[in-house]
């Protein structure tokens, strides 16, 4: 399965599904329906053992672009439903981090099982800087991987961090040099891949165990005060300071 946004290729029982939308990686719904379409394919297919998921250009994924799902009547609630797709799959997921994964993005590095970046890379939840509410599941998975206290802060205060910081939080399962980020994923889901294969989806089942359904009804909270707090003043502030490169001034309203 390849189509403009997003391609598959195998080799060595490792799937590599790469985002070509550079050099940002915005995603929308269709961008979101792909990469679930090549992880189902990819779950039928016995070859494939484990999956890289990467992107071509300088970020991994700096979030969504809802003038894309705007222009083609898609909306929040259908992205959401296509990104729990990606928490239903079954083949174990490692993705390759290079650049930056900024608000929706980290929401979907979170979709996979492991993560490989570089001291460079960056992370961020940004959403409390835009007076908005994180989505994508993140309130469920980030949690899962960092702890309560550390995802609570960063959700909070919405700050950017590095590689380093993230693979010291647990958030990065290994840190690459530069330019080596994607082989080093490649490797790592090699050593997966070598592992007896139904023995693998079988523990990452018991290990991924309620994350489909954690994330099923975050996502419908996440909606609901991402739709509550779109019709505040603050929501404006923080878009129209992020769009000017200015810091935010937010008055509670």
């Amino acid at each position: 399965m390849n189509t403009q946004d997003v391609t598959m290729d195998l080799a060595d029982h490792v799937a590599t599904v790469e985002i070509h939308r550079p050099p940002n990686n915005f995603f929308d719904t269709a961008l979101i329906t792909a990469i679930a379409d090549a992880y189902a394919q990819l779950d039928n297919d016995a070859d494939c053992r484990a999956i890289v998921l990467c992107a071509e250009g300088k970020h991994f994924c700096a979030g969504a672009d809802f003038s894309r799902s705007a222009a083609g009547g898609s909306s929040v609630a259908e992205l959401y439903v296509q990104a729990l797709r990606l928490f239903r799959s079954t083949k174990p997921v490692v993705a390759a981090v290079n650049g930056a994964a900024i608000g929706g993005g980290l929401g979907l590095a979170l979709s996979a099982d492991f993560r490989v970046a570089s001291a460079s890379s960056r992370f961020a939840a940004n959403f409390s800087q835009l007076g908005f509410h994180p989505g994508f599941g993140i309130t469920a998975t980030l949690p899962r991987v960092v702890g309560q206290q550390k995802a609570l802060e960063w959700l909070l205060t919405g700050e950017r961090f590095n590689g380093e910081k993230a693979y010291a939080a647990g958030l990065v399962d290994e840190l690459a040099a530069d330019g080596d980020v994607r082989p080093a994923a490649l490797r790592f889901a090699g050593r997966i891949a070598a592992s007896a294969p139904l023995a693998v989806t079988s523990i990452r089942a018991t290990m991924r165990a309620g994350l489909a359904e954690a994330v099923e009804g975050a996502t419908a909270h996440e909606l609901q005060e991402q739709t509550r707090l779109q019709a505040t003043a603050d929501f404006r502030e923080g878009v129209a300071a992020a769009a000017q490169r200015r810091a935010p001034m937010f008055t509670g309203r």
